[in-house]
């Protein structure tokens, strides 16, 4: 299935070692890594996948694909800045949401529009939003949750 992973742009070591975390155990499940493809929880994820054999899409604000972090197998163009939030979302069977900000709340909301599960590790406490403790139980969540 596809993972939208969706967290912060700039993260602490604790937070972006908890995404590869998050990002190996879907590569190692052969689950595709969604993301917003730019850096934070996105590069940690990805790598994570990388490492895993795992496959990563990369859905841009930018209009240049050159600007996805370096573990992105597919980086989507779309010079459509934070309205892409979307359709990382919409491109997900389900959503792991790490840390975050304001960007990642907007994500979460359209995951709710979206009727896709949300698991949610050290980020906001809002309704959809299954808080787990580890890498290992967002991914039992969405695997168990989501309409393969």
């Amino acid at each position: 299935m596809r993972v939208s992973v969706i967290g912060g742009s700039t993260v602490d070591d604790r937070t972006a070692e908890r995404a590869r975390t998050l990002g190996r155990l879907l590569g190692e499940r052969g689950h595709v890594v969604v993301c917003g493809g730019l850096g934070g929880v996105m590069a940690a994820v990805c790598a994570g996948a990388t490492r895993a054999g795992g496959e990563t899409v990369g859905i841009l604000p930018t209009a240049d694909p050159d600007d996805a972090n370096a573990y992105v197998d597919t980086p989507v163009a779309t010079g459509m800045g934070h309205a892409r939030n979307a359709m990382v979302v919409m491109n997900g069977d389900a959503v792991v949401a790490v840390d975050g900000g304001a960007g990642t709340l907007s994500e979460l909301g359209f995951a709710g529009v979206f009727d896709r599960p949300v698991a949610g590790l050290d980020t906001h406490d809002v309704a959809g939003v299954e808080a787990v403790e580890t890498p290992a139980a967002a991914v039992d969540y969405v695997e168990s949750s989501s309409q393969q």
